[in-house]
């Protein structure tokens, strides 16, 4: 993703970026995810944290947020330096059963076997002045699993993350982006402030903080070719 095509969509709202991991060619190098903030940073973009949700509109915006799914050690081998190096945050979506160890849930595709960040780099990257957020306890499609699987995947993975890691965990993200209302209502109702999915969109005016719309710039970069079709004609 280059900025220059999508800068006038990105001041009519705020974007959330979706990243995974970093360093494999199937998802994002290390120098085009720095490329990437050396375009925001010299926009003037600036990053927001997600419980500023109420303030997400247009009016010449120049904010944006970054978030990681899964807890990938490789953003945390990668990313961490460069969001520091333009003084940006970013949050990552842990899955809280897997701390420290690998994603058995993925059995195809580059991401299998993919190493977790553990209990200390977790650490470095919140004193680093990151977030992190829940992903659930095991990564399930919630909407398929039975009710009570999936309320005990919400909330005790909120609780086993504050249990370990000492911090409020205010920001949940829908595994495979998969919810159905009464998985928004068990995150709501589990206080969380936030959700996150993966349908395509900016935020702007948002109506419920437990369906934000983000934009994966990592291995899908054809929801932005389809964002950017529901916008035109425009022009730079």
């Amino acid at each position: 993703m280059r900025l220059a095509p999508y800068r006038k969509i990105f001041r009519e709202g705020v974007p959330i970026l979706t990243y995974h991991r970093i360093g494999k060619p199937s998802e994002i190098l290390p120098r085009v995810f720095e490329r990437q903030m050396k375009e925001f940073y010299g926009a003037g973009f600036q990053t927001v944290r997600l419980e500023r949700w109420s303030e997400f509109r247009g009016f010449n915006n120049r904010q944006f947020v970054i978030t990681f799914d899964d807890g990938s050690a490789s953003v945390f081998q990668f990313a961490q330096r460069l969001l520091g190096k333009f003084g940006f945050s970013g949050i990552q979506y842990l899955v809280a059963n897997y701390i420290g160890k690998k994603n058995d849930w993925a059995t195809t595709g580059a991401e299998v076997g993919e190493t977790l960040m553990d209990e200390n780099e977790v650490r470095v990257w919140l004193a680093a002045g990151h977030e992190i957020g829940s992903h659930t306890l095991t990564h399930p499609h919630l909407s398929l699993v039975d009710p009570k699987q999936a309320r005990e995947e919400i909330f005790s993975s909120k609780k086993k993350l504050e249990d370990l890691f000492g911090v409020p965990i205010r920001h949940f993200c829908y595994p495979y982006g998969n919810w159905r209302p009464w998985v928004r209502d068990l995150v709501e109702e589990a206080g969380y402030e936030s959700a996150v999915t993966t349908e395509a969109g900016i935020c702007r005016n948002v109506p419920d903080p437990f369906v934000l719309p983000r934009l994966d710039v990592g291995r899908r970069p054809r929801t932005l070719a389809n964002f950017l079709s529901n916008f035109l004609p425009w022009t730079l």
